[in-house]
């Protein structure tokens, strides 16, 4: 992910109030504050952007913290992109949210939605939106693995 990129997941990250975030809130902080030797406390005072910043920075992150940051980067600036999905699958959803229970599309399906993206979003974007998915719910998304475009 591109350092801009993980930037702007890194502040939505910090501005997600999701009491779920919150688990994955506290373990950046301590986190940050090993690797910068703050103390917890004067991590909490930091601004969101300057917290952004050194989130962004650091190459190891938990599994938590990295999944809870690419949903929050979604839902702050890819919601046209993750709606425009959805809709061309056929899936019930409220701006990106997905509203039912996914069930996995079919091939077709899939391939003619991520070809409708990548004609309207940048590459990257989709293919950073697929990844998610097949990372967040590899059942229902396994046949997103292999539309994302290869790395050049």
């Amino acid at each position: 992910m591109p350092v801009d990129k993980r930037v702007l997941a890194a502040d939505a990250f910090w501005r997600d109030e999701e009491d779920e975030a919150r688990v994955q809130h506290v373990e950046a902080i301590v986190a940050l504050a090993g690797r910068l030797k703050f103390r917890p406390k004067s991590i909490q005072t930091l601004s969101i952007e300057r917290r952004a910043k050194q989130l962004a920075q650091m190459t190891q992150v938990s599994d938590g913290i990295a999944t809870r940051a690419l949903i929050a980067y979604h839902f702050a600036h890819a919601r046209p992109l993750m709606s425009a999905f959805l809709d061309a699958i056929g899936m019930a959803h409220d701006d990106g949210l997905i509203t039912e229970e996914p069930k996995a599309p079919d091939p077709a399906t899939l391939a003619a939605a991520v070809e409708t993206l990548r004609s309207s979003f940048p590459v990257e974007d989709v293919d950073l939106y697929l990844r998610t998915l097949a990372t967040l719910d590899g059942d229902t998304w396994a046949g997103v693995e292999g539309l994302i475009a290869p790395k050049a």
